[in-house]
């Protein structure tokens, strides 16, 4: 008997290609498409670099049938809304900077959709992700690799699958490159083999996010005070949300030298700016931490450090904090309100990540991901940026 999988179809061509390499392997394959949010209503008219529209369902469905596959829709809505729709907008709400496609991968691809893959009886799901999996006779443990072209390595947003997720995932396209994936499909003749690559987060297609947390919650973020290092009021902003570590442009403040944008205070609404050299920092506390090549980290290790997807990697240290360290560096950073975002929670359990050097822009709300050399070591949510002593 053959072995099965579920081939999760976006419409787009990493996707489709996949499949093509599943059937020629021998799988039996079913194609389905998670339908997740509806983006018609977006008040946008070129939806050409999103997913989730009505021509991604159909470019999906035409090559499942051209290719001989069942096909379904798997309507995943409300899970959708519920595990990341509203956490995207939480975070923001409490002063980070969220990443929707991470949590879409965790909750979605491989959580529902591998539920519903062993309710239909698959043995694998698979997707169309530039990344390796492969299994480590000598821990005992499936890794998480980088996919082998650096340009398309999509790791760092798949930090979070468990051992079973990985047992039970193919990701066809590890070990090619995205010129390679386009001849197959140009090949096999498929509709979208020229299909741009999908860049927006889908539910905000127009990348207005601020406007569509309105919409969706019907909330309007007020402007506040800019204030500077000295805590000195020297402007207007259009709301905290609209703001993010690091950012520069788009201020409306004339200072007589670059600024940016480095805390704000959520609760009283102020965002405060000031040097780049105030955008740099050496430590921050990771929660929410998933290790891959390990099942606990009970001594500090020497890692390759990335902080933001795409962004460069840096080398640093990580390390587990006991309770009461971790309580009490909540504690210090509290005492001063413009540092705020979430409380110290007893039943996490919290990571201290060291840079070597200092590095710009590390923002609460991403992922921080580790790299032992091309395997994902672990990654988890930035939590609180730590202020140097």
């Amino acid at each position: 008997m053959s072995k099965t999988a579920l081939i999760a179809m976006s419409g787009g061509v990493d996707s489709s290609v996949s499949a093509v390499l599943m059937l020629e392997r021998g799988y039996t394959c079913m194609g389905a498409t998670m339908k997740l949010y509806d983006i018609s209503d977006a008040p946008v008219q070129k939806k050409t670099k999103t997913c989730c529209s009505d021509q991604d369902i159909y470019d999906a469905a035409y090559v499942a049938i051209k290719l001989g596959m069942k096909y379904e829709i798997l309507d995943l809505s409300a899970e959708f809304a519920d595990r990341v729709i509203k956490p995207f907008i939480a975070t923001y709400e409490a002063g980070g900077t969220p990443n929707p496609c991470i949590e879409c991968n965790r909750y979605l691809k491989f959580a529902a959709l591998r539920k519903c893959a062993n309710d239909k009886g698959f043995d694998y799901v698979v997707t169309g992700h530039y990344a390796r999996i492969e299994y480590d006779e000598g821990r005992g443990r499936w890794l998480l690799k980088r996919g082998l072209d650096p340009a398309k390595d999509q790791s760092y947003v798949l930090y979070s699958m468990t051992q079973d997720e990985l047992a039970h995932t193919i990701f066809p396209l590890g070990g090619m490159t995205k010129e390679e994936t386009r001849k197959i499909a140009e090949e096999h003749e498929l509709i979208n083999a020229k299909k741009g690559d999908s860049q927006d987060i889908c539910f905000v297609p127009d990348g207005d996010y601020a406007a569509f947390m309105e919409r969706y919650t019907g909330k309007t973020y007020p402007e506040g005070d800019f204030l500077d290092e000295e805590g000195h009021r020297i402007g207007r902003h259009k709301g905290a949300v609209r703001y993010t570590t690091g950012q520069r442009k788009g201020l409306g403040i004339a200072a007589g030298e670059r600024i940016f944008v480095y805390d704000k205070d959520m609760e009283k609404n102020l965002v405060y700016v000031g040097r780049e050299a105030r955008v740099f920092s050496k430590s921050f506390l990771v929660s929410d931490m998933n290790l891959i090549m390990t099942d606990s980290l009970d001594v500090p290790v020497k890692l390759s450090v990335m902080t933001r997807y795409r962004g460069h990697e840096a080398p640093g240290t990580l390390e587990k904090l006991t309770a009461e360290e971790a309580e009490g560096y909540f504690e210090k950073e509290s005492s001063g309100s413009a540092n705020k975002l979430y409380t110290y929670s007893p039943a996490e359990t919290y990571y201290r990540v060291t840079f070597d050097e200092p590095q710009r822009a590390i923002t609460k709300g991403q992922a921080a991901v580790f790299y032992d050399g091309d395997c994902v070591f672990g990654g988890g949510t930035i939590c609180r940026v730590l202020s140097e002593n």
